[in-house]
């Protein structure tokens, strides 16, 4: 994998050039409109600017953050600091060899800047790689095997990941370990490490040693990216370029800036136990998108106290499209419920939920969809009701492009190579619209699972090697 980060920063010109082609284009064809069909792309293209107004915000956060290295505390290890790494599994034979890489990655790549650390491998009795994972833990010393029974339950009747990461919460409260000096770092069982992370993640805990009791940080996001060898499947990899760039952008941000409004992954995802001890994890049965409901009660209890490391951990895209479709259908479904949460203030909900908004109506929003119903109603005119909603329109779609182009050069630094192929920029920006109606299938039917009040269920695709 590729080492240097620290010179990578987003870029501005795969944005500007797009947003002042695209601005010109569309001032150019504008035909005033007031059809219905103007109505509605009037709203549903403009939806997204919210979120693209955060995300720009983050990454030009992150270009500032490089300029001002100076402030930043050179990479030493915790020294007075427990780190205990959390990768909870299913434990099937179709996930062990992810999980093998992964944990290996951990052994490997963390002691440098941790020497005090284990790591905690969660798995439920009687899964059907039990074997294959008792004898990855008794080769390495710092691997430890977290079985949750099959009779545990939560008081609030938690279930999946939740329910198991309420079990090694449990866990650590009764062996004395939820305290301030001893970090819980959430992996899922796919997603490993590189020289780099360790060295980033001791610079943030050594930074919150340092900083004042009052202001010191409790929880703090990375990067998620998905390295070329990874991938066996290489459109599901191109698709998947999208997910580093939203790291560095609405999660660099929000997250970045004290409040994790829009939620966070659970990978690369570093918490205080003694911080977590008081949120848990039983949210009730519903949940399946869990580290989203994790962070939006964080921002109610611990308001300002969040951040964002310039690390990355490295996981792998699905294996097909179906999976890929599967996955992002599974996430809508928890988010749409957690939007309806009313147990969390609105004041929380309301930016995820405008994100979730535009999500679902992803298919309806595509232009070919568009095209075919001007076509049907026999007005092909798609200009919004006033030209100056043209600026917008022209700052989402540029916005969409970036998130691809960037997202597309964060995975290949994170790649061996370390750099993109020639082909490669061309082909993701080309297969934008493909992407979005996967992308969108997958959020709209999550929603509608959602609406049938179908019963929920944590489905776990494969894991590639």
């Amino acid at each position: 994998m590729a080492k240097r980060t620290a010179d990578w920063k987003p870029g501005i010109l795969p944005f500007t050039l797009p947003f002042l082609l695209l601005l010109a284009l569309g001032l150019w064809s504008y035909k005033p409109a007031s059809s219905p069909l103007s109505w509605v792309l009037t709203i549903v293209w403009s939806l997204p600017v919210v979120g693209v107004l955060v995300g720009i915000q983050g990454a030009l956060l992150i270009r500032r953050r490089v300029r001002r290295s100076e402030v930043m505390i050179p990479p030493s290890p915790a020294e007075q600091d427990f780190l205990i790494v959390l990768v909870p599994t299913i434990g099937r034979h179709d996930t062990f060899p992810a999980l093998e890489r992964s944990v290996l990655s951990y052994v490997e790549h963390l002691p440098e800047f941790f020497p005090h650390l284990r790591i905690d491998v969660l798995t439920e009795e009687g899964c059907e790689a039990a074997e294959d994972i008792d004898q990855l833990a008794a080769a390495h010393p710092s691997v430890r095997i977290v079985t949750v029974p099959k009779a545990y339950q939560t008081p609030n009747g938690t279930r999946f990941k939740a329910r198991a990461n309420h079990y090694a919460h449990d866990l650590r409260i009764a062996q004395g370990e939820a305290l301030d000096n001893v970090w819980v770092l959430h992996m899922d069982d796919d997603t490993g490490v590189g020289p780099d992370t360790g060295a980033s993640l001791a610079q943030f805990i050594n930074r919150q040693r340092r900083a004042d009791p009052a202001h010191a940080k409790h929880m703090a996001q990375g990067i998620l990216t998905y390295p070329r060898e990874n991938a066996v499947n290489r459109f599901t990899w191109l698709a998947d370029a999208v997910r580093p760039a939203d790291d560095v952008a609405r999660f660099r941000a929000l997250t970045g800036l004290g409040t994790p409004a829009a939620g966070v992954h659970g990978e690369l995802l570093v918490l205080r136990a003694s911080i977590e001890a008081t949120i848990g994890w039983d949210f009730g049965p519903k949940a399946i998108v869990e580290d989203a409901q994790l962070a939006l009660t964080f921002c109610q209890r611990f308001p300002g106290r969040s951040d964002w490391f310039n690390g990355r951990c490295y996981g792998a895209s699905p294996a097909s499209a179906k999976d890929f479709v599967k996955q992002r259908e599974r996430w809508a479904w928890g988010l749409v419920a957690l939007c309806f949460n009313r147990s969390i203030p609105l004041r929380y909900r309301w930016f995820l939920s405008a994100c979730v908004v535009t999500w679902i109506l992803g298919p309806f929003q595509h232009i070919a969809v568009v095209l075919a119903v001007g076509f049907l109603i026999g007005d092909l005119n798609t200009s919004p009701l006033a030209q100056s909603v043209v600026i917008l329109w022209a700052l989402n779609f540029a916005y969409v492009i970036w998130t691809y182009w960037e997202g597309l050069r964060l995975n290949a630094l994170a790649s061996a190579r370390g750099h993109r192929k020639w082909w490669e920029p061309i082909v993701v920006v080309a297969l934008i619209p493909v992407f979005s109606v996967l992308e969108g299938l997958g959020g709209f039917k999550g929603f509608l699972r959602f609406v049938r009040r179908e019963e929920n269920k944590f489905v776990v695709i494969a894991k590639p090697a």
